[in-house]
């Protein structure tokens, strides 16, 4: 499986390709960041994010996007731009018809390094160590978006496959589910 990962931003939004499935070697197969300059009208650093997730698909064509989901913060202006690119992400991966999958930062973070308190400095060593590569990916929302893959190979694969298994167990039995 091919997973884009998705770290929203709109100054630095986080891109990350991984390949591999549960119990296998993961691959790296891209990362890097779509960047949007902090001065320019939001409508045109939504387009320049639109474009940059557009060329990242068009290139890797992912099986997946998983895009971090957006939690409260502090500052009521981060969480507007981060959740606006994640919309961004998200429209971008339905319009060609792609699984997204929202996980949260903690989730991500226990996914990749056993511990949902990590900081960005252990999950970029974990990154580094999975993917098997030389040094952590800069900016760290490069590295936050190869362990969003990361995360959905391991977890969101699995969780995918045990709602198939009781759908068709429903679809077997619907008279049992039905009481």
């Amino acid at each position: 499986m091919r997973v884009l990962g998705v770290d929203p931003g709109l100054t630095r939004c986080g891109v990350g390709v991984v390949d591999g499935s549960p119990g296998r070697p993961l691959a790296m197969a891209g990362v890097g960041v779509v960047r949007t300059p902090a001065d320019a009208p939001i409508g045109d650093r939504l387009v320049l994010i639109e474009r940059g997730l557009e060329a990242w698909l068009d290139q890797h064509r992912p099986d997946a996007v998983a895009v971090e989901r957006v939690f409260s913060q502090h500052n009521v202006r981060t969480v507007m731009g981060t959740a606006q690119a994640s919309a961004v992400a998200i429209l971008c991966a339905a319009r060609r018809g792609l699984p997204v999958h929202l996980h949260t930062p903690s989730e991500v973070k226990a996914a990749v390094t056993g511990s949902g308190r990590a900081d960005k400095a252990q999950v970029g060593q974990m990154v580094t160590r999975l993917l098997r590569l030389d040094a952590p990916p800069k900016p760290a929302d490069a590295a936050d978006a190869l362990a969003l893959a990361i995360c959905h190979i391991w977890r969101g694969t699995a969780t995918g496959r045990l709602q198939q298994a009781v759908a068709a167990h429903r679809a077997v039995r619907p008279q049992e589910h039905a009481r």
